[in-house]
């Protein structure tokens, strides 16, 4: 009988203990949620923020691998990239051939038959970034690409050369085209096929240390000299002062 009642008192006992425990420990919970809603709230109020520029405000100063542009808010296709200085890579893209920046408040084509120029396609697509550590544009085409090109040229479009990639090389389905006899003029183009998607050349420059890409539909390579001189001077627009 003792024993019985022994161990009834200490069941009792632990249940106290028990209970006291978790009396103690919901306020410590409580505790913790509000110091980590707190923290979070803090976090997000300091966290630094830059403002949205208006897509007709004045070109941004914004650079790129230690190289100064001015671009202007329309033509930056990643709104996060909508600020002024230093950043890693900035994605633009204009209108062909006035090379204004897209209108913001251009309303999409009206449904019919598709024009003979796709809107898609009547604008050039730029990408400035940081050239690291790999051969600049030129070189690369004199040393790197001649490696995987098959052994005879074409003639090309508008008295270019057109060399194509071997197969099973990183460049499979592409050409490079250049001018001949002295090379100054290089672009590397995916072929024409059947669908509404063209063919697209990359033509890279590179300015100290950053690399620029514009891509364009390689049926414009008709009137190569044209399509290089305008994106010449649309890249020469873009590090003028504004």
């Amino acid at each position: 009988m003792t024993t019985v009642h022994v161990s009834q008192e200490r069941g009792r006992h632990l249940r106290r203990r028990g209970s006291g425990k978790s009396q103690l420990l919901l306020p410590l919970i409580v505790f913790a949620a509000v110091a980590f809603t707190a923290f979070v709230y803090i976090g997000y109020v300091l966290w630094p923020r830059w403002p949205t520029p208006r897509l007709d405000a004045p070109a941004l100063p914004i650079t790129v691998a230690g190289v100064a542009f001015n671009l202007p808010p329309a033509a930056i296709r990643v709104p996060v990239q909508r600020r002024p200085g230093a950043q890693e890579r900035v994605d633009l893209a204009f209108l062909w051939p006035s090379l204004e920046p897209p209108d913001p408040n251009a309303k999409p084509p009206a449904p019919g038959p598709a024009p003979d120029t796709p809107q898609a396609f009547a604008r050039v697509f730029m990408t400035i970034a940081s050239g690291g550590d790999t051969l600049a544009p030129a070189d690369r085409a004199l040393t790197i690409y001649p490696r995987y090109t098959a052994a005879e040229a074409a003639p090309g479009p508008g008295g270019l050369t057109v060399v194509a990639f071997r197969d099973g090389t990183p460049y499979q389905g592409e050409d490079l085209i250049y001018d001949d006899p002295a090379p100054s003029f290089f672009v590397r183009c995916t072929r024409n096929r059947a669908g509404p998607v063209p063919g697209i050349c990359l033509y890279e420059r590179r300015i100290d240390a950053a690399d620029i890409v514009v891509r364009f539909p390689r049926d414009w390579l008709r009137d190569w000299r044209m399509v290089a001189g305008n994106i010449d001077r649309l890249i020469a627009s873009l590090r003028r002062a504004r």
